[in-house]
């Protein structure tokens, strides 16, 4: 199985060759991109800006989708999914984010997530892009992606105010209508993103255990971030749902303390290795180790990481994707996580997106690593 990063001949924003991620890689199960915002090096100031409103942004940023896709053989018709992480403040104006999209994508529409975060680590950015598109032009995406789902009734008012149970059960109620309409049952998710306001935390371990009854027999992979704000103003919980058409498969190298979890370690579907969210918990007890130390959490993360695509039988040269959710506790190293994956990661490194949560569920926390890899 070949992995093979995409240099485009021109792409005057800034030079990538400089960072620990690809701008994206092709594969057997489809194409990568790591999330860009519309920053561009400025030679005047030697520095790193981003210039426009909301709407300007985000031409910036499907410029650089465009210019990376193109490389690859590939268009915006090829898109399978596009994950927008929006910020707080930006959230009022995503209507011009979405009108940008429609007319740049046309009649073709691919999925589309939402997600608002706590902010970006471009902090002028309003908004960050990220791309999944198939492996060639015509081909079938290797997974089933759902959109953003949202605890809302068919008019859009919210179902369960308050309530974060409720809003779980009408989120994965949603879920199922749409998996079966793909003629899909829940048994075949296999990869859940929850994302949950601090006003929902007292409620989780309920909101949990609407996971274990409504999935299996193979728990997905499951990552869980807390957010200041979802998309809507009233919602305390939101649910991006990853489905397969192959039988799902756990994996697990041995760790107990998935046991008494509604979630597995990894799950393999395919080719494609699915995980769950990784932070720096002993894989036996879950203590958080080396708190508030972002850079030892790193190292202890993408140990973990390599370890489960191994387990599943591959190689450190399998991993294609990250996502780096970090805490604002962590920013004044957060630069130094580059080494981590500089010498821990292997050529061509992942495609990578870094995003700005409003905490972790485990105090001490200071960086949770959701990531993605493609085996033989």
């Amino acid at each position: 199985m070949t992995i093979t990063p995409i240099h485009p001949d021109r792409f005057p924003w800034y030079d990538y060759k400089r960072y620990s991620f690809s701008l994206g890689l092709k594969t057997s199960a489809g194409t990568y991109l790591s999330g860009h915002t519309a920053s561009e090096f400025e030679p005047a100031t030697r520095r790193m800006v981003v210039r426009g409103g909301m709407a300007e942004q985000v031409r910036a940023v499907y410029a650089k989708v465009a210019a990376i896709l193109e490389a690859g053989g590939l268009g915006y018709g090829d898109v399978a999914r596009i994950v927008e992480y929006v910020r707080s403040e930006g959230i009022e104006r995503y209507a011009e984010a979405a009108a940008v999209r429609r007319e740049l994508f046309g009649a073709y529409q691919p999925v589309i997530d939402t997600v608002p975060v706590k902010s970006l680590l471009r902090p002028d950015a309003f908004i960050e892009i990220e791309v999944t598109a198939a492996s060639a032009p015509g081909a079938a995406p290797g997974a089933v992606f759902l959109p953003s789902i949202q605890p809302v009734d068919g008019q859009g008012n919210i179902v369960g105010a308050g309530d974060l149970v409720a809003q779980t059960n009408a989120v994965y109620d949603r879920a199922v209508r749409m998996l079966a309409a793909l003629g899909l049952g829940p048994d075949r998710v296999v990869k859940v993103a929850t994302y949950i306001t601090p006003r929902g935390l007292p409620g989780y371990e309920r909101a949990v255990r609407v996971r274990h009854e409504r999935l299996g027999p193979v728990f997905p992979a499951a990552v869980d971030i807390v957010m200041p704000r979802l998309l809507h103003p009233k919602a305390i919980v939101q649910c991006d749902f990853i489905a397969t058409r192959d039988m799902p498969v756990a994996v697990n190298p041995g760790w107990k303390r998935y046991d008494d979890l509604a979630c597995s370690p990894a799950v393999r579907a395919g080719n494609l290795l699915y995980m769950s969210g990784q932070g720096s918990l002993d894989p036996t007890s879950g203590r958080v180790l080396h708190q508030a130390d972002v850079v030892a959490q790193a190292e202890c993360i993408y140990d973990k990481v390599l370890q489960l695509v191994r387990t599943a039988g591959g190689e450190p040269r399998h991993l294609i994707k990250t996502i780096e959710y970090v805490t604002p506790a962590s920013l004044g190293r957060y630069r130094d996580v580059a080494g981590v994956r500089s010498r821990m990661l292997q050529e061509p490194p992942p495609a990578s997106t870094g995003i700005i949560s409003e905490a972790l569920l485990h105090p001490g926390m200071q960086i949770d690593v959701d990531a993605l890899a493609v085996l033989d």
